[in-house]
């Protein structure tokens, strides 16, 4: 059934809000339960569409998979798998579904995996997944939309990146946790996701050291056991009600954040006149007059997110002065401005950068979520716009964003969704 979210903007943000467990750790450290010979129990996982691919996938390969959606907690039981290929319907809803290469040829030796989906936001290659498990002394063979991969028995290895990717080194790292000897990660994604699969992996009896620096050091293991984990809070999540707060004016508390994993994006907003209080796992968060300008770079961790720059842009859409938001992780990323500029926004693109003139008002109007990101960030426009605005394609919201419109309803939005 095909939904929109409606919103009435013009009003203020008052409260408190819960952030999820991170998306961007569940959907790796789901897939490195594969390792497990064994059960794992999950805590905080959210029943975002993305997970529940995630289960399908595993299921499909012969995990026992349960979720049980009122503790929020999943349990999968890898003991016994039945298949070692991810079929291109699954695969193709969903593209972090492709980290289970990595854990299935670690454990089982081959895998066959559909070339991956996702949001259309790049191109976003698997050639650095590939040439870290080609290093390992897996032969890969690319051919009618799949990959397979075979080995006798993974070998440790020094891999350098290119680029810092994340998924990349999150695979690597899988596989290298059950090859033999050491592997090390060089240039390696310092994303907190990327540290929270280390330490999932050191509670089944993994060996990662370095992770959370741009070198990961895996010291193989015969076997994975059995654990309880709790995922970190969704640090994304986090961000993009504290621009919701800066957005309409309004003052909110977020709980269940860790602020040293937003801290560019505390700076840009304390920068951009909001008042930030930082506790231990809250952040209070206040408009102080009229927003100003700020210039914005996108960049790996610990630059700021690419999945903020959106819910940011709209934000300086508002702002006194003129902002300039240079996109360097996906070069598809722009494709909200188009709907915004449906909104009234004055924004010119110039390569990949984004060049937004601030005005007093944008104003309701009919507009389409392009991707996950973009599709909330359209919503915090609809926020702060005069009038009514209506916001289609929502499926992209709903993979990453656990009752979205319900949450900004209890802080005293109008907002809702309808088919």
């Amino acid at each position: 059934m095909k939904e929109k979210i409606r919103i009435e903007g013009g009003l203020e943000l008052q409260g408190s809000v819960r952030t999820e467990g991170a998306k961007n750790a569940c959907l790796p450290i789901m897939a490195a339960a594969l390792l497990c010979e064994g059960q794992v129990v999950l805590n905080d996982i959210p029943a975002l569409n993305d997970v529940m691919f995630m289960c399908s996938v595993l299921t499909s390969l012969g995990a026992q998979v349960e979720y049980l959606p009122a503790e929020k907690r999943l349990i999968i039981d890898s003991t016994r798998l039945t298949s070692t290929e991810a079929p291109y319907s699954l695969i193709r809803k969903m593209r972090a579904s492709f980290l289970v290469i990595g854990p299935l040829l670690a454990r089982e030796g081959k895998a066959r995996v559909s070339l991956p989906g996702g949001c259309a936001i790049g191109i976003r290659p698997i050639d650095l997944h590939l040439k870290g498990l080609k290093a390992m002394g897996a032969e890969v063979v690319i051919g009618h939309g799949y990959i397979e991969t075979v080995t006798d028995r993974l070998r440790g290895e020094r891999v350098y990146l290119d680029f810092p990717s994340v998924g990349a080194t999150e695979n690597i790292m899988m596989a290298g946790a059950l090859a033999e000897g050491a592997t090390v990660i060089e240039n390696a994604a310092e994303e907190p996701e990327v540290v929270d699969l280390a330490r999932f992996i050191n509670a089944m009896g993994g060996r990662v050291v370095g992770a959370g620096t741009d070198t990961i050091r895996i010291h193989g293991v015969s076997r994975l056991s059995s654990t309880e984990y709790t995922v970190i809070p969704d640090r994304i999540e986090a961000g993009t009600f504290m621009v919701a707060a800066a957005i309409t004016g309004g003052e909110i508390t977020v709980e269940n954040v860790i602020p040293t994993h937003i801290v560019p994006l505390i700076a840009k907003l304390k920068e951009a006149g909001c008042d930030v209080i930082e506790e231990e796992s809250l952040i209070h968060i206040r408009r102080n007059g009229q927003i100003r300008a700020v210039d914005i770079k996108t960049l790996p961790y610990p630059g700021f997110p690419t999945d903020l720059q959106s819910q940011m842009m709209v934000l300086l859409t508002l702002a006194r002065g003129t902002s300039v938001i240079s996109e360097t992780v996906f070069e598809n990323r722009f494709m909200h401005i188009d709907e915004l500029r449906r909104m009234g926004a004055q924004i010119k693109i110039e390569g990949h950068t984004a060049v937004v003139t601030g005005r007093e008002k944008i104003f309701g109007a009919p507009v389409k979520a392009t991707d996950l990101r973009a599709g909330a960030a359209l919503v915090l426009a609809g926020l702060a716009a005069q009038g009514r605005t209506e916001v289609d394609c929502i499926h992209h919201i709903d993979r990453g964003y656990l009752n979205f419109t319900e949450k900004l309803a209890a802080l005293g939005a109008k907002i809702s969704r309808s088919e």
